[in-house]
């Protein structure tokens, strides 16, 4: 009966030891950010990119899902000018990249959202891309 019950308690403990090292292997979600490719572009037709890095390693995050993103001209008080979106096929791991317009100089805020695979919460920046004429 003891063996029995010592084995059963010694597969409970190690259970539970692989759960709590499987969650202290997660990163928080602060660990991680957006970061422009480019930011200043031309006026005009233009390719918006951005990477997702996990900022302890400098490593691209690649797989994440972005759900919300917004390009408008709010770091110039004209929140109501925005611009399409439409994104494009990866090229490389990490990179996520939109077509746009940019009808007008100046700033312009990329507001953008997404989760990524094997992490709770949600990633959210606001970028600022500075167009030149």
């Amino acid at each position: 009966m003891f063996a029995s019950n010592f084995g059963r308690a010694t597969a409970l403990a190690l259970a539970l030891a692989s759960v709590s090292f499987a969650t202290a292997a997660r990163a928080d979600i602060k660990d991680y950010e957006f970061q422009l490719v480019e930011p200043q572009l031309k006026t005009g037709e233009a390719i918006v990119a951005l990477r997702v890095v996990h900022k302890p390693t400098g490593k691209p995050v690649p797989d994440a899902v972005i759900f919300s993103k917004r390009l408008d001209m709010a770091p110039d008080n004209m929140a109501g000018m925005t611009a399409p979106l439409e994104p494009l096929p990866a090229t490389e791991p990490g990179v996520y990249r939109f077509r746009t317009d940019l009808t007008m100089a100046g700033r312009w805020q990329l507001s953008v959202a997404a989760k990524l695979q094997g992490e709770d919460g949600t990633l959210q920046s606001r970028l600022i891309v500075k167009a030149l004429p």
